[in-house]
């Protein structure tokens, strides 16, 4: 009895250990702000440890900051429908039926076995011709000695949170598209509308220099210059037209429905751009970006594959038996003599010309690259997320003069066109000035456009999920405050 009780405290000793380094996560140097967001532009770094950053699992209820009922709605349905989001939960349950089979390692394998069989060499022994039928049932069992099925459980757990981190990239991602792709379809709407309007004031105009051709009022180049401008407002229309059925389709897609028109809501004049951002110091990315998070837990599973393949080089014990019955006849079959063995086998890899080694080697290999690849990915969320804050900065200051531009432009073609109509300029002064107030437009549109999409870029490289916590905290001052 001492020698069993021995002989289990010491597999329990030996089962406690586990092959390979435990994680222990990742050194990084993380600025303590970002660059432009200090008015100081010196930007000091922190040491930190991954493994002591808690992961921030906030949802990503953000867009509805941007006040428009038809975008959250066109969101909702892309959550539902879009078949990328669709695929991509579907990673995430195999991933959690590859967890499952793995932890299926862990306990022991039952088999059952039936044979009938008719000859004269039957059960080892030669005689007459006879039947045999055999019916038996085994189990075996590999005893997890040096952790190596530990290792393959905790590779598989791994997988599974860097698919579900996977899985909220995509629909983060999913997001950014239905958000982008809606206000360039605004924008797209908004130039359609423009290039008409100009169209149809040109082509009035062109009819009432026509009539004075045929007076003698003016000359022929009048004319031909009347119509120049009135083809390239009218040829932007088609364009537009073509731009409109196009993101239209792109919307429908990415919404995983048929092809069709999409209901806008706020038009691009009216949509918010003043939106504050609530930006937090860029560790806070280590903890919110799903593609780091993935990244990380790919390095957690390609530890844990290096400590299996180091358990490999180390010797396996496994467990079997065998219970059950023979006889000639079905009647002749019973438990009062059956057929049993149990055993264990022991196998140790002596010489095999350093296959398990170099396996070894591959799979430390495999770790450094993915560690590069996840300092890779902090490193570009660190640069995207400062290119992205001095875009919107830039573009408001685009936006801004871009509307002085607007209102000069179009006070200066009232103008011109007053002076021309009395005679006071020649008419290529208003044609000029109409063709700056046609550009301005446009060009305003483009800098809303490009403005609301890289806020939406902005929450994409932020991570997403955290503006909701803003507005639950806004929600609680206004409580506080009643």
């Amino acid at each position: 009895m001492k020698k069993v009780l021995y002989l289990i405290l010491v597999l329990t000793a030996i089962m406690a250990c586990k092959a390979g380094k435990n994680y222990k996560g990742v050194d990084l140097n993380q600025p303590k702000s970002f660059k432009q967001m200090d008015t100081l532009k010196t930007v000091s770094f922190d040491s930190i440890n991954t493994q002591e950053i808690a992961i921030d699992t906030s949802d990503i209820r953000w867009w509805k900051l941007f006040k428009d009922p038809v975008l959250d709605t066109l969101i909702k349905e892309a959550f539902a429908n879009n078949r990328d989001a669709l695929i991509a939960a579907e990673n995430v349950l195999q991933s959690r039926y590859v967890l499952k089979i793995q932890n299926a390692d862990f306990l022991p394998k039952f088999s059952a076995n039936g044979q009938i069989n008719r000859g004269n060499f039957l059960l080892n022994n030669i005689g007459p011709t006879s039947n045999a039928i055999i019916g038996s049932a085994g189990v075996y069992w590999e005893i997890d000695l040096w952790g190596k099925i530990r290792r393959l459980s905790e590779s598989a757990k791994a997988d599974l949170m860097a698919t579900e981190y996977g899985y909220r990239g995509v629909m983060i991602s999913l997001v950014s598209e239905v958000a982008t792709t809606y206000f360039d379809l605004l924008r797209a709407k908004s130039q359609y509308e423009i290039s008409k309007r100009n169209a149809k004031s040109r082509d009035s105009m062109t009819q009432i220099i026509q009539a004075r051709y045929d007076k003698g009022i003016v000359p022929m180049i009048d004319v031909d210059q009347a119509k120049i401008q009135y083809t390239i407002a009218a040829g932007a229309v088609p364009q537009y037209e073509r731009q409109i059925v196009q993101l239209e389709n792109n919307l429908s897609f990415l919404l995983g429905r048929n092809i069709g028109s999409i209901e806008t809501g706020l038009p691009l004049a009216q949509q918010d751009y003043n939106i504050n951002f609530p930006i937090a110091p860029p560790v806070h990315l280590l903890s919110r970006r799903p593609d780091i998070l993935q990244a990380e837990f790919d390095v957690i599973s390609q530890n844990a594959l290096t400590g299996a393949a180091k358990a490999n080089r180390l010797p396996s014990l496994s467990l079997n038996g065998l219970l059950g019955v023979a006889g000639p006849t079905f009647n002749s079959l019973s438990l009062g003599n059956p057929l049993w063995n149990i055993g264990g086998e022991l196998v140790a890899p002596l010489f095999n010309w350093g296959q398990l080694r170099r396996q070894v080697d591959i799979e430390d290999s495999r770790t450094y690259q993915a560690l590069y690849r996840y300092q890779n990915s902090v490193f570009g969320a660190i640069a995207e997320v400062e290119n992205l804050l001095a875009t919107i900065r830039t573009v408001k200051e685009e936006i801004e003069i871009a509307n002085e531009r607007r209102r000069a432009a179009l006070e200066a073609q009232f103008l011109s066109r007053e002076r021309y109509d009395k005679g006071v300029t020649s008419y290529l002064e208003f044609l000029e000035q109409q063709r700056q107030a046609f550009d301005a437009e446009l060009l305003l549109e483009n800098l809303r456009s490009e403005l609301l999409s890289n806020y939406v870029r902005l929450y994409k490289a932020l991570g997403g999920g955290w503006l909701t916590e803003a507005e639950e905290q806004a929600a609680t001052n206004q409580a506080d405050s009643n």
